[in-house]
């Protein structure tokens, strides 16, 4: 993968995630909300932030001290 690659999957990963965000609270604002469904959302929006913690780190360049 390039940067231009990157850049685009970090893009659309960002989005995906605050998605999710904005998932995670509507479902938490139902009378009964599904505990199990939150649960899997924000299981999946923290896979998301480590693969984009993971693809940022892969655009920053190794630096030899």
């Amino acid at each position: 993968m390039d940067a231009d690659d990157i850049g685009h999957k970090l893009a659309a990963l960002r989005t995906e995630h605050r998605d999710l965000d904005a998932a995670i609270v509507a479902l938490g604002l139902v009378a009964q909300p599904d505990q199990l469904q939150i649960a899997r959302l924000k299981k999946r929006k923290l896979r998301i932030k480590d693969e984009i913690s993971q693809l940022g780190d892969a655009l920053i360049p190794d630096i030899i001290a």
